[in-house]
């Protein structure tokens, strides 16, 4: 009996092992950053072909471009590279471009730039929280608690409540900034 069950558990192991080679990996839903595989310098992640392409010439589209820039800058620290990159798009004035443009500022050391990337965004798109999160950071940064509350305020009502991310980020930067 001791025998069967012993093959029994092998066979069941052996098979959850195979199993888990072919598994995909699952990711958070929402920020793209997490999900965009980042390719090596000088190319680009081409979401509609799934592969790294040349960035010079690429027929990317800027959201593709802006969203594999916040990949690079969020999951990578490739602050420098995201930018080159937010620099080939045709449009960077976009909400999203000029965030993201503001957080690879902001963590290069350039808050004062970065603020005023991320206000330009605000400006574009008031009800963008993710913006909001990170000008509310870069006011923590800058010792300006005050401002910094106001984003999260604005959030909470944006959200409509203070669960959402960005909320509780932009909140617990608040209440330790050293994290930033």
């Amino acid at each position: 009996m001791t025998t069967k069950v012993f093959r029994l558990a092998s066979i069941a192991l052996g098979a959850s092992l195979t199993l888990g080679a072919f598994a995909v990996p699952v990711f958070a839903a929402g920020d793209n950053s997490s999900t965009t595989p980042t390719c090596k310098k000088g190319e680009i992640y081409d979401q509609k072909a799934k592969k790294c392409v040349k960035q010079q010439g690429a027929n990317v589209t800027d959201e593709n471009r802006a969203d594999y820039a916040y990949s690079l800058a969020k999951k990578d620290h490739r602050y420098q590279e995201a930018l080159a990159v937010l620099d080939t798009m045709k449009n960077p004035n976009t909400a999203e471009a000029l965030n993201y443009r503001g957080y690879a500022t902001r963590k290069l050391g350039r808050t004062d730039e970065g603020i005023s990337y991320y206000q330009k965004s605000v400006a574009m798109d008031p009800k963008y929280t993710l913006v909001r999160e990170y000008l509310g950071e870069a006011y923590v940064i800058k010792g300006q608690m005050d401002l910094a509350k106001d984003q999260l305020s604005t959030i909470k009502t944006l959200c409509g409540n203070t669960t959402c991310e960005e909320y509780r980020d932009l909140h617990a930067a608040i209440l330790n900034p050293s994290t930033l």
